[in-house]
């Protein structure tokens, strides 16, 4: 007796999700009028039969995860962000896969293979990516969000951090020890988050009444997002806020390096509070990342709009908390 052809069959021949078949099949939305014909063309050409078994398909949803290399080439944060990522789909009745993107497929808009391959039924773009790639992705009509960060000329659902305040919170602590003289490391045309820190930073010292001194504001990556060697000023500032715990775990050892020490002739924050945190000698003051709640907020608003239950752009900024640690708090 031949073998009946599973809907599982006819997905492998095309290369496609069980879910997209499953759509494909039973006319509902969530595929294209083009790929509905394939589907329905090869399964007549496999001799597919509906089955009469009662029970449900199983109607869960597959979800692209597309992030740059740089953003996920030993990067505790968003390797930590992408497994959160994962238990929250794996609560939605959802499955994740991840494609990482090399910086030269990003620049050349070349469209990711879950794409192209129709094996996702939704995308989360995670970490930043170029504007004109994500563009090239919305064209597939596929849905869509952002996650930590954002693109001001594209409105898209959004969940990142507010960072605006994690800079804010940590400068005011260095002013609220006394430090009026403070800096910034990193590199603010890069990301959003990056220039988000640094606005917050500004707020907090402009409140004060002191102008931020661009020649205390440092670059600690390249245009290709990758972390570079930092150049100190002659004149060094009391205090630097940097982007985030592994940079200032750098400018640490630097200064340490030149003779000067954490926190008594320079104190220094981190941000994120990862591993580089404790790692650093001192411990770093830092910012905590809602991780978690970033991850909980994506799928949740990718499951709506997978459902079609969300209209307008969503755009959710979760807070964090400052951890203080020995890298600000001089000893007596």
């Amino acid at each position: 007796m031949a073998k009946a052809v599973r809907m599982a069959d006819i997905a492998e021949k095309l290369g496609i999700s069980v879910v997209s078949v499953s759509k494909g099949l039973t006319g509902k939305d969530g595929v294209s009028e083009e790929l509905r014909a394939r589907i329905q063309k090869t399964a007549e050409e496999l001799g597919y039969r509906e089955s009469r078994n009662t029970n449900p398909v199983w109607e869960g949803e597959n979800v692209g995860i597309l992030v740059p290399d740089r953003f996920f080439n030993e990067n505790a944060f968003y390797y930590t962000l992408y497994r959160n990522l994962l238990e929250q789909c794996q609560k939605k009745n959802m499955t994740a896969m991840v494609e990482i993107i090399p910086k030269e497929a990003e620049r050349a808009c070349e469209m990711p293979s879950l794409v192209q391959s129709h094996k996702v039924d939704g995308v989360i773009f995670m970490g930043e990516v170029e504007l004109s790639y994500i563009r090239a992705v919305a064209e597939s009509g596929l849905p869509f969000l952002l996650l930590d960060f954002y693109k001001d000329d594209l409105e898209c659902d959004s969940i990142r951090s507010d960072n605006v305040h994690g800079g804010y919170v940590l400068t005011r602590h260095l002013l609220e020890t006394g430090r009026k003289n403070i800096g910034f490391v990193g590199s603010i045309l890069e990301t959003s988050s990056i220039m988000d820190r640094y606005l917050g930073c500004c707020k907090a010292l402009l409140e004060a009444g002191i102008e931020p001194n661009q020649a205390w504001r440092l670059e600690d990556r390249d245009r290709d997002g990758v972390l570079v060697p930092l150049q100190l000023p002659e004149d060094l500032p009391e205090a630097f806020v940097c982007s985030c715990d592994e940079v200032a775990f750098r400018l640490v050892e630097l200064l340490k390096a030149g003779g000067k020490r954490v926190p008594e002739d320079v104190a220094v924050t981190g941000y994120d509070d990862f591993r580089f945190a404790t790692m650093t000698t001192p411990n770093l003051t830092s910012y905590t990342t809602n991780v978690k709640g970033l991850a909980e907020a994506a799928v949740t608003i990718m499951k709506r709009r997978l459902q079609k239950k969300t209209v307008d752009a969503s755009v959710r900024i979760l807070p964090g908390s400052m951890v203080i640690r020995a890298s600000t708090q001089a000893e007596g």
